[in-house]
């Protein structure tokens, strides 16, 4: 069962297409497929379709900036 908390969390979230994130990141769709395959980047399969949450994009880039300073 979730809990009230989790659903209001949930409720939150913004999840965004393998489009939207390649448009957000500057980089190709594949790319972003490469990514979400690999386990670099979060995301949930939807019927045939991704969806990635916006936190998780904003994660990933601040792991990448991170790294490469």
């Amino acid at each position: 069962m979730v809990s009230p908390v989790h659903q209001a969390r949930l409720g939150d979230v913004k999840f965004l297409t393998v489009a939207e994130v390649a448009t957000l990141m500057r980089v190709s769709k594949m790319t972003v497929y490469r990514l979400v395959h690999s386990g670099e980047l979060t995301a949930v399969r939807v019927g045939r379709s991704f969806r990635v949450p916006e936190q998780a994009v904003h994660d990933y880039l601040r792991g990448a900036f991170q790294s490469a300073a």
